[in-house]
């Protein structure tokens, strides 16, 4: 009996080597075989959406098998073809449920999941990960205000959005310059209408803001399926891993892939490393709305386990995820693929981060860094009893502006 288990396992062993041998190609999982080979443009499009989420989404334990989803049978006959690909990732994003049997992609919005999307590209000269598609020159928004009272030295900044970090890094120097020069002990970031951005831009910012105790400790963590850390997502190595010319990086020889990198969760662990000189923070207080997202709540989230952190306003939207891009014909496509977990492991925030002060709704006539508007007005009483605080200096650098719901995740590592 010995013999024929040798005899058994040498045969299993040789028809490994040959699959992985026929053809040039590494043997894949089966999922990637049961669609058909041929078919309509569209219909190649479903299978590859369906196939892309079986091996990338951080869910994707809960998915069914092809045949049982039939993406073909379900969603080639919906026209215009886009919708046909939203609502079949719609579908799939409703599957995986939470501890309340309530999907954690579940939406108000009918067919659109809250987290993954897709739309067609825009633009090609990206690099990986990159893929926002800006088109026009943007122009960022911050808005200072100063006041003391007491030994506090109060600053609110507005901060409207996340976005690329070329385009804001100077203006974020020099905002650190100042508080620094301001000597201010209580920082107050108004996240309210802060739907997010890129990973990178937020996670500057908060080196620039921490103290310097803070120094190479965690900030968070990206974590990834244990399919996908131990490369088993085996179509990733159709996706060429771009630079940030959008040109083919090369690794070992040959033209990178996505499937090169390293999506372990130790390569993918963010520590602190203080920038700037503004040392003095000694509390953070955030004022949110359910507006405020993704890379913003990634912010907060990363301070939680080492300061005294505040929020003021609406319980915020609740996005403890993050993607990059796929591309898919003419589409790109961001599935949910990784979680974003703190110092602590928290990452339970899918419904949103509850807010410690819930004052009166703010003025529909807003003015940032305006003592009077309610949720400013509650976040300054929050820090100091004062019925009065006295006014340093106010400024506005540059006119507001407004980035889409995003938290893309750019910063990628090749295996070693």
């Amino acid at each position: 009996m010995s013999l024929l288990r040798q005899i058994i396992g040498l045969f299993f062993i040789i028809g490994v080597i040959v699959s992985c041998q026929n053809n040039g190609r590494i043997a894949a999982p089966p999922d990637e075989f049961i669609s058909p080979k041929t078919g309509s443009k569209k219909e190649l499009t479903l299978d590859s959406i369906y196939l892309y989420a079986k091996q990338l989404y951080r869910w994707q334990e809960y998915l069914p098998s092809y045949t049982t989803f039939d993406p073909r049978v379900q969603y080639a006959q919906i026209e215009p073809e886009q919708t046909a690909y939203e609502r079949e990732l719609f579908a799939l994003s409703q599957y995986a449920l939470r501890k309340n049997d309530k999907p954690y992609e579940w939406s108000t919005i009918p067919n659109k999941p809250k987290y993954s999307y897709l739309e067609r590209r825009r633009t090609e000269k990206k690099s990986s990960g990159h893929m926002a598609s800006i088109t026009t020159p943007y122009r960022y928004a911050t808005h200072l205000s100063y006041w003391a009272a007491d030994n506090k030295r109060i600053a609110y900044v507005y901060i409207p959005s996340f976005p690329q970090l070329n385009t804001v890094q100077a203006e974020l120097d020099q905002l650190a310059a100042e508080l620094a020069q301001q000597q201010v002990t209580h920082l107050i970031l108004d996240l309210r209408h802060n739907g997010g951005g890129y990973v990178e831009t937020a996670e500057y910012l908060a080196n620039l803001i921490s103290p310097a105790r803070l120094d190479k400790k965690v900030m968070f963590s990206e974590q990834f399926h244990p399919d996908v850390q131990q490369g088993k997502a085996t179509f990733l190595r159709k996706q060429p891993y771009l630079d940030a010319n959008g040109k083919v990086v090369q690794y070992k020889g040959r033209a990178a892939t996505m499937a090169d990198v390293d999506y372990s969760e130790e390569a993918n662990t963010h520590y602190f490393i203080k920038k700037g000189h503004f040392n003095s923070l000694q509390q953070l207080s955030c004022i949110v709305s359910e507006r405020t997202a993704s890379a913003s709540e990634l912010l907060i989230s990363s301070f939680k386990p080492y300061i005294p952190i505040r929020l003021i306003g609406q319980q915020t939207f609740g996005k403890p995820v993050g993607f990059f891009s796929i591309r898919v014909g003419a589409f790109n496509i961001y599935l949910a693929s990784f979680l974003i977990r703190n110092a602590d492991g928290w990452s339970d925030y899918f419904d949103g981060i509850p807010v410690d002060l819930s004052p009166a709704l703010a003025q529909s006539d807003f003015h940032p860094g305006d003592p009077k508007e309610p949720w400013l007005a509650a976040a300054l009483t929050d820090i100091t009893s004062e019925k009065s605080i006295k006014p340093i200096s106010s400024s506005t650098y540059f006119p507001s502006a407004e980035e889409e719901n995003l938290l893309l995740k750019t910063n990628f590592r090749l295996k070693h």
